[in-house]
């Protein structure tokens, strides 16, 4: 799974990276060292360049015509039919194998697919030393790209209407959303089983097109890192709180320790070159 992770990224930078068209972040976000769920994000996704007369927020267009759009979602997708949007809290991540026929995300993956820029992830792997009650202690590792540049994990939204609120009231939308994940690939699969799917940049338009809709041809875009292309390397277990923030989070620790988790864990140099 994919459950913390890190975007330093401002907004014009992603607006440059990303080729955005209409930029709808109204307040830019300080730099998140420790995303966690529920927390605001950014979003690149596609949408008609304007609404129908009369159409809110959330509400969708029949225009053929679409913008680049960059947004503020909040990581923990909400079904359109949920009842109560703290289903979101559980809807962090959704498996590739699944997602085009599980309910909360069949939607979603029809029509609202998204972009969630990352500087790198966090996963935590299960130590030989072991806590007081007798668990395996997890040391966390940052995954990262290994030539230095951000990644564009393949996500969905979602925009959920709050029945308790006014027609007229700005804030009646919520919009939501969810990383998906797959098999990770061998080197950074000895620390977790699952990572983000990565989008490639010459595939954001295809993935992004809310006008397609076939889920095979929409899989067949998404593809597990190269091998070599990520590399991980433990850091300190501050980032285990989320009230915790800040580069040093994804700060290597120092050589002996990290060689020593390394070597545990079976990440030596020739697995991550």
């Amino acid at each position: 799974m994919c459950g913390r992770y890190a975007s330093s990224r401002r907004p014009e930078d992603l607006v440059e990276e990303f080729q955005i068209d209409e930029n709808r972040v109204k307040e830019a976000l300080a730099p998140d060292y420790n995303v966690a769920p529920t927390k605001s994000v950014y979003a690149v996704l596609e949408r008609p360049e304007r609404p129908a007369e009369g159409e809110g927020e959330g509400g969708e267009s029949q225009s053929q015509s679409t913008a680049r759009q960059l947004r503020l979602l909040t990581w923990g997708l909400v079904p359109f039919w949920a009842k109560d949007p703290a289903i979101g809290n559980k809807m962090i991540n959704a498996r590739m194998e699944t997602v085009h026929e599980k309910p909360a995300f069949r939607r979603a993956f029809a029509a609202r697919r998204c972009l969630l820029p990352a500087d790198g992830y966090y996963e935590w792997y299960p130590t030989e030393q072991r806590t007081k009650a007798g668990k395996p202690l997890k040391q966390p590792f940052f995954i990262h790209p290994a030539d230095g540049s951000g990644l564009a994990m393949a996500g969905l939204y979602e925009i959920w209407r709050d029945p308790t609120k006014a027609e007229d009231d700005p804030d009646r939308f919520l919009w939501t959303c969810t990383v998906i994940t797959t098999t990770a690939e061998d080197a950074v699969g000895k620390i977790h089983d699952r990572m983000p799917l990565l989008v490639e940049a010459d595939r954001y338009e295809a993935w992004l097109d809310p006008t397609n809709h076939d889920p095979e041809q929409l899989k067949g875009l998404l593809v597990p890192a190269a091998p070599g292309r990520l590399e991980a390397y433990p850091v300190s277990t501050a980032v285990n709180s989320v009230r915790n923030n800040g580069p040093e989070l994804v700060a290597p620790l120092p050589p002996e320790d990290e060689r020593a988790i390394e070597h545990e864990v079976g990440l030596d140099e020739e697995e991550r070159a």
